[in-house]
């Protein structure tokens, strides 16, 4: 099948997703994606295992993922016909491929958002630490899908303030600990901030490698969402503009988001003092014994929660709706509102959102079902992110030409996939280091079964077998 036939066939399902989002919404939406809840409620068990060398540990992910998102913006700019990830992925590797990669997207922003109303909850007993936690995570699911009932620009000002209070907070958090650093700042429990706090109780690797590997788990979990800007390609204004800015400040975002405010509240709070069971940002101002700005920044990390899960929503609605559109999915949730918004795959969204409220429920520790859920989200996502690495091998020896007429081409080329694979491997082996994510390690595989049982049954299908039929005329 020729270049020309495959561009028209994408085309001809474009959903009638209207472009609203612009330069604005995409450069926060992609900030607010590189700053999840795992930065603000999961860095503190990082802390705890890693010690100083949770540094190291976000630079090398956010290193990696820079990698995954500058090859999903060459292959995304390379046929503006794709609507996100899963569709060059079901036209490279084969209809599977889209199903797969799809239904596993939607399924790792469901379980992330969980993850984030279990969050919420947690943030909002600091306060009302009385009130039944079920309440403020049914509020949170019912909040979230009024979100996102409106025009998709409704959804990209929510995001974008969302993401402005986020990185307001953590600049702020930067400075006044810095402040805290130069004038040697002492803690009612004796604690002197000083960037000496980094290196001087067991060095940058106080609890060894083992527990420098043991860092990966909650940290990898933090980077989930970098790669929305992906599914937000069909609804961009100027693609080809915009998503090359958003993809480059990646760097920029994880030394300033990840790396310096984490530097800052190890050096403010000795590293062994840090809970992994409290947010870090928020047990640095109560140290320092700043009980109001604990508050604020407690409702910081409360709007963050509420941006990620809000992210999740958008992003599950609009890869069910493509997945409809290609018959992935049953044909009600193809269906847009007349302000075109996806609604009922809104809905099916919210509906599985409501297991976060019985996990809060039913669970011992918010902790323990965070970390466990986080695990599996990480997971999925690594599958997704490997998806999208293979797509650009395979597009890079079928389809030659574009990447020589590409105007993003992706640095380091297939070499550099190979590397950001063979370190998600490394990833997997990690999880199994440890009890809890090991759990979590071996429980995944069932989601890949269902999967698989389900795509035996729809591939015999005629749209699925056509599909099937075109790819392989055209490998």
């Amino acid at each position: 099948m020729s270049e020309d036939t495959q561009i028209t066939r994408v085309t001809e399902q474009q959903p009638g997703l209207s472009r609203q989002l612009s330069n604005r919404h995409i450069q926060l939406m992609a900030i607010g994606g590189a700053i999840g809840t795992g930065l603000f409620m999961g860095s503190g068990k990082t802390i705890s295992l890693a010690g100083p060398s949770v540094l190291f540990v976000y630079t090398i992910i956010g290193a990696m993922l820079f990698f995954v998102m500058r090859a999903m913006g060459e292959l995304l700019l390379s046929n503006t016909g794709y609507r996100s990830f899963a569709d060059f992925a079901g036209d490279l590797l084969g209809p599977w491929a889209g199903f797969f990669t799809g239904w596993t997207y939607w399924f790792c922003w469901i379980v992330t958002g969980i993850a984030d109303v279990i969050a919420i909850s947690g943030y909002v007993s600091y306060w009302w630490g009385s009130l039944p936690l079920w309440i403020p995570a049914l509020a949170a699911v019912a909040l979230l899908v009024g979100l996102n009932l409106p025009t998709v620009k409704a959804f990209g000002e929510t995001e974008f303030w969302f993401a402005l209070i986020k990185i307001v907070a953590i600049v702020a958090l930067i400075v006044i600990g810095l402040a805290m650093i130069f004038t040697h700042f002492t803690a009612p429990n004796g604690a002197q901030a000083s960037v000496a706090n980094l290196w001087n109780d067991g060095g940058m690797f106080p609890t060894g490698f083992m527990g420098f590997v043991a860092g990966f788990q909650i940290a990898t979990f933090a980077f989930v969402g970098i790669e929305l800007v992906g599914t937000a390609a069909a609804e961009t204004k100027d693609p080809v503009k915009n998503l090359p800015k958003a993809i480059n400040s990646i760097p920029v975002r994880v030394m300033l988001f990840y790396v310096v405010a984490l530097a800052v509240i190890i050096s403010v709070t000795p590293w062994r003092e840090i809970s992994p069971d409290r947010s870090p940002f928020v047990a640095m101002f109560t140290l320092a014994g700043l009980g109001i700005a604990a508050s604020v920044v407690n409702f910081v990390v409360l709007t963050s929660a509420a941006s990620s899960a809000n992210s999740g929503i958008y992003s599950t609605s609009r890869m069910v709706y493509g997945l409809a559109q290609d018959g992935d999915a049953p044909a009600a949730f193809a269906r847009l509102t007349r302000r075109r918004v996806p609604a009922n795959a809104l809905y099916l969204s919210g509906v599985f959102l409501l297991s976060g409220v019985v996990m809060v429920v039913v669970g011992d520790s918010l902790i323990d079902a965070f970390t466990i859920v986080t695990t599996i989200s990480s997971l999925c996502f690594m599958f997704v992110w490997s998806i999208i690495l293979i797509s650009y091998i395979v597009y890079r020896r079928r389809r030659p030409e574009l990447h020589e007429k590409s105007a993003f081409p992706m640095p380091g080329g297939v070499p550099a996939c190979y590397v950001v694979l063979a370190f998600f491997g490394f990833l997997v082996w990690a999880f199994t280091q440890k009890t809890d994510t090991l759990q979590a390690l071996l429980v995944t595989p069932i989601w890949f079964a269902v999967l698989a049982v389900v795509w035996l049954v729809i591939r015999r299908r005629p749209l699925q077998a056509a599909r099937a039929a075109t790819h392989d005329t055209d490998v």
